[in-house]
């Protein structure tokens, strides 16, 4: 049965990154460091060749696409922005520590969101959107490759609900300008609303998968 493989990779980093904020839906363009970082890693190693670039649209996104895979063409996807933090927007952890709602929201569950946030729950339900617009868009169009460029807790939330093997969230971290590889089949998704994790993406130097 025929596959569709993406590769899922978190955008550059942001001075708000560096800094250690929470930025989510706040939209941030890369820090001059984050550019720079991610235009070596394309040095340094052999980002899949793809048929398009679907994009969260917060410019640190768009921008990682444009640096990462510049002849390629780029479709925003409203439901892969970040999470909605809420009142924790632009604010770290050591800032936010003394509050209540602060502590509760990380002791976790998927109802619970920070104040005027969202939840696990509620973003699960966003990627789902976004993995059918995706799909659906790429058997329309019969692309076997596309890239996702997108944020850091989108794509372990993402593999976490719907990737097979099962792996928590808290497994998942990735890198600036990488991520993993997934495989879609058509009736895996269909049956059980799930794809294959592969492995991470972007791949060493002569290392392409066939």
């Amino acid at each position: 049965m025929k596959g569709y493989r993406m590769s899922v990779i978190r955008h550059g980093r942001t001075e708000a990154n560096e800094k250690g904020i929470y930025i989510g839906q706040t939209d941030y363009v890369l820090s001059d460091k984050g550019a720079a970082e991610l235009l070596a890693k394309t040095d340094e190693y052999e980002y899949p060749h793809v048929a398009r670039v679907y994009s969260s649209p917060l410019r640190r996104c768009l921008e990682t696409a444009e640096l990462l895979f510049p002849d390629t063409p780029i479709q925003t996807v409203d439901n892969l922005i970040e999470m909605n933090f809420g009142v924790f927007e632009g604010k770290s952890s050591d800032e936010l520590v003394s509050q209540e709602a602060f502590r509760t929201w990380l002791k976790g569950g998927v109802d619970c969101r920070p104040p005027q946030g969202e939840s696990v729950k509620e973003v699960q339900l966003r990627i789902f959107r976004a993995l059918c617009e995706m799909i659906a868009d790429m058997m329309q169009a019969d692309l076997l490759h596309c890239a996702v460029i997108t944020h850091g807790g989108i794509i372990s939330n993402m593999l976490a609900g719907f990737g097979l093997p099962k792996i928590p969230a808290q497994e998942l971290f990735c890198e600036p300008g990488e991520g993993y590889d997934i495989l879609v089949t058509a009736d895996l998704w269909q049956h059980s609303q799930a794809f294959e994790i592969l492995g991470m993406t972007p791949y060493q130097n002569q290392s392409y998968p066939d």
